[in-house]
């Protein structure tokens, strides 16, 4: 216990309320904490390695039953293939000991695969497939070929029975036994192919049903061993209260828990407390290392927990404890700025902060300001949208007509949108070019988008520096797609500018503002069929 809590001796006062996991700046404390872990992880000579790949560290700080107060670190997953560190907090269920139930199940599974692997590849099974093919490649061009033989026939049989001097009764039966014939041959062919086939066909099918058998039996190994695994991870809360992983999961969302949920630092943290009898003060967690390709990390800067795997049972292991509330569900009244209004249409500026259509909490949004400003809309009213936290023009429609039209235009990509934006960085890159990744949501961790070169959708952005201070980048952007996070995640991914937003508590550090502003956009009027542009600078 001692030297799993490391004492923190400091006059910062801790905050009134636990940290809210999902949405935070970290708290002095937390800071304070995650520095001396920092420090604890760079002399780990022997971790760097396998560390510079990328790894997720949280702090947790505490008081314990004597009020000193202190702080207890974690890792998520594995960690040089151990669950056991005595700097860190135990894993809510070890899963790695080489004589355990999973462990030894998980063998099994293994050589489940290897045994498909070897049927798989064996020379005997991928020679029977290979004649399998050869076979139908030969049946197919002997039957086109005898087929053409029978066209031929054909020809010279009608050939002859155009002669003028005609032919006999017995000249025609031989012709029609000539037809005959060919046509019983063309099915003998059909028969002798089809056997020499599925007789080859029948040695692939026997071996293929082995493998398919063997995956079966994997998968049924798979899911009983996830089963047992998930049944192991029993979690605490504030109130004392017990509850398996599994029940958390069906209760909140009717579904079984994704793979690696309870091996993330926050639910390790808190279970670690409560099982000491330590009261949470405020929590963090961070990167270290490189970024992963698909997801946008940055060594040492905090990231929220995420919401796929931790969302449940962290909103059952903080009952009890006195959390803040989530920032982005409070109610804030700010002023929207009308550009341009006529009877079709209405063009506004967006604070930062503010939804375009309303979400699940009662935040305002654009939408429904202008539906306050403008009790006579009719239908769809919002054409685009922009992130809470972007501010800029937007453009709203107030019949379902020129909704249309303008939709129209954004899909035809007529529609010009330029945005300005300050990078926490400075660009390894020419001043102006353009970024082509595509991007896809992450189920796990919604909102945030991750790069997918195979399954993601199409995503250009067009940008050119306007400025650098050697520190920060100022820069124009250009979507020529409209997905969503598009422009985030192009700034911050490794693959694309490798310079987050400043401001971006998702893909880059959180400050008092996201500092993406849509600063100009360009359109032609569905009605008067003008060419309009509006412009509306960023305050940064």
């Amino acid at each position: 216990m001692q030297n799993k809590f490391h004492l923190l001796h400091t006059h910062i006062q801790p905050p009134a309320l636990f940290t809210y996991p999902f949405c935070y700046k970290p708290h002095a404390l937390s800071l304070l904490a995650a520095e001396e872990l920092q420090t604890y992880v760079a002399q780990r000579s022997s971790w760097q390695q396998e560390l510079s790949q990328g790894k997720m560290f949280g702090v947790l700080v505490a008081t314990n039953q004597q009020g000193q107060l202190g702080f207890l670190a974690a890792f998520s997953g594995l960690l040089c293939g151990n669950n056991n560190h005595s700097y860190f907090v135990d894993p809510i269920f070890d899963a790695t000991p080489p004589d355990g139930y999973f462990k030894v199940n998980e063998c099994k599974i293994s050589a489940l695969n290897r045994q498909i692997a070897t049927l798989t590849h064996s020379s005997s099974y991928q020679q029977a497939r290979q004649e399998v093919q050869q076979a139908t490649l030969q049946a197919q061009q002997e039957e086109e070929c005898y087929k053409q033989k029978m066209a031929q026939a054909k020809a010279e049989r009608n050939k002859r029975r155009a002669q003028p001097e005609g032919l006999s009764a017995e000249e025609e039966q031989l012709l029609i036994r000539e037809s005959q014939f060919m046509k019983a041959e063309l099915h003998r062919i059909k028969q002798r192919n089809k056997q020499h086939i599925a007789a080859l066909q029948q040695q692939v099918d026997t071996v293929s049903r082995t493998i398919q058998q063997l995956k079966a039996q994997r998968k049924r190994m798979s899911d009983q061993l996830q089963q047992w695994l998930f049944e192991q991870y029993t979690l605490l809360n504030a109130q004392g209260e017990q509850r398996s992983i599994i029940r958390i999961f069906q209760d909140l969302r009717g579904t079984l828990p994704p793979a690696g949920t309870g091996d993330c630092c926050a639910p390790k943290l808190l279970q670690y407390a409560f099982r000491q009898g330590l009261h949470p003060v405020c929590m963090a967690e961070f990167w270290w290392g490189a970024s992963p390709k698909t997801e946008i990390r940055h060594h040492l800067h905090f990231y929220p927990a995420c919401r796929g795997k931790c969302l449940p049972i962290l909103t059952f292991m903080l009952q009890g404890l006195k959390v803040e509330h989530d920032p982005l569900s409070q109610c804030v009244s700010q002023p929207l700025e009308v550009i341009f209004e006529d009877d079709s249409l209405i063009v506004v500026c967006k604070p930062a902060g503010m939804l375009s259509v309303p979400g699940r909490s009662a935040r305002e949004s654009v939408l429904s300001l202008l539906q306050q400003r403008c009790p006579g809309m009719t239908g769809p009213v919002i054409v685009h949208r922009l992130d809470m936290a972007t501010s800029g023009l937007i453009v709203a429609a107030k019949s379902k007509e020129v909704h249309k039209a303008l939709q129209a235009q954004f899909k035809e990509r007529s529609i010009k949108k330029r945005y300005i934006a300050l990078l926490d960085g400075t660009l390894a890159l020419p001043k102006h070019g353009t970024v082509s990744l595509p991007i896809r949501p992450d189920p796990l961790d919604r909102p945030r988008q991750v790069v997918d070169m195979k399954a993601g959708k199409t995503a250009i952005t067009e940008y050119t520096v306007i400025s650098t201070d050697g520190h920060t980048t100022r820069i124009a952007l250009w979507p020529h797609t409209g997905r969503t996070h598009q422009l985030r995640v192009h700034c911050a991914s490794p693959l694309g500018l490798n310079a987050p937003i400043q401001g971006d508590a998702l893909y880059g550090r959180p400050a008092g503002r996201l500092f993406l502003h849509a600063e100009s956009i360009s359109f032609t009027h569905p009605i008067t069929q003008q060419r309009m542009t509006f412009e509306r600078k960023a305050d940064f």
